[in-house]
């Protein structure tokens, strides 16, 4: 069960495996927003985002007889990484079921991690190879789907609260929902008072979708730029997590996102993805709403995007 004991647990494991990240303060954002803004730099954790931090303590977690058989995960993106990267470290065997369509980028660090690549048609194929691998007896690390990846995500929380205290709200971006159930179950526990918002792109936004309807919402297809919110499908732990203790959930437009990305780079010098910087996103989207005093958090959750990428989102959304 995903409670606060779990998530201090994994911080104890944590230690020495993954980055403290940075909690900064940004004057520039601060003018923007009209409030005093801060950014959460996980895209400077190990392997360029945060999904590090849950995959070690699944891992962490398995039995000496699931340690020798091997571990599989489903990603085209961050969590593949992680998963690798994590894997690695503690000496496991790791297959990634990654779609065909996965940047060159995530498929080039992945395979740097040590693990194998398996390339599929597309994420449902992916994920069918992947339920295959674990009939045949490997354990699944899933990218949101479980409290004990969603409690290393929740560290990040802990921390926020350690740098911040008097923290009033924090913006958290949706793929599947781990990351959010984790900081929202920390941040709420030891001090309620805290505001959390969730937020997905158009085309990724299967948790908005789902709160809508009061049931789980498969997307189609994703169409956002956001590929590592790129779930089609929340669960019903994360939804159910989100709807207790996230206040709204905000859906932004592709554009919006990249323009985002463009004022954090430009003014702040951090590269982050559309993943990330949709947060500030939303937070534009409460201009004029914060009380006095308030103090806001925006999780810069990844950094894993590429030069190309950059260059076709330029010309996508550039002005006329």
């Amino acid at each position: 069960m995903l409670n606060l004991e779990l998530i201090c647990r994994a911080r104890r494991q944590l230690q020495g495996l993954v980055h403290r990240t940075p909690l900064v303060h940004s004057r520039t954002l601060s003018e923007h927003l009209g409030v005093e803004a801060y950014l959460k730099l996980e895209c400077l954790q190990k392997t360029g985002s945060f999904k590090p931090r849950g995959a070690f303590f699944k891992m962490l977690s398995l039995t000496e007889a699931q340690r020798a058989a091997s571990v599989v995960a489903v990603s085209g993106g961050n969590h593949a990484q992680g998963a690798a990267y994590a894997a690695r470290h503690l000496g496991l065997q790791a297959t990634i079921c990654m779609p065909q369509s996965t940047p060159r980028n995530y498929l080039d660090a992945t395979r740097g991690y040590g693990a194998e690549i398996v390339l599929c048609e597309n994420i449902a194929a992916a994920m069918a190879e992947t339920r295959r691998r674990v009939e045949a007896g490997a354990t699944l690390v899933h990218p949101f789907d479980d409290p004990y990846i969603a409690a290393g995500q929740g560290t990040i929380g802990l921390e926020i609260l350690d740098d911040l205290p008097d923290v009033s709200r924090v913006y958290v971006s949706i793929g599947g929902g781990g990351l959010i159930s984790g900081i929202a179950t920390a941040l709420q526990a030891v001090s309620p008072e805290v505001r959390v918002f969730g937020v997905e792109t158009r085309g990724a936004d299967a948790m908005a979708l789902s709160l809508a309807a009061g049931r789980l919402v498969e997307l189609p297809n994703v169409t956002s730029i956001a590929r590592t919110l790129g779930a089609p499908m929340v669960s019903e732990f994360t939804l159910a997590t989100v709807q207790r203790l996230v206040e709204e959930v905000i859906v932004v437009e592709d554009a919006q996102a990249y323009a985002a990305l463009k004022l954090i780079l430009e003014r702040t010098k951090y590269l982050v993805e559309p993943a990330a910087s949709c947060c500030l996103a939303a937070a534009e989207r409460h201009r004029g709403t914060w009380s006095p005093g308030e103090k806001v958090v925006l999780l810069m959750c990844g950094g894993n995007v590429a030069l190309a990428d950059l260059a076709r989102f330029e010309q996508q959304f550039a002005a006329p």
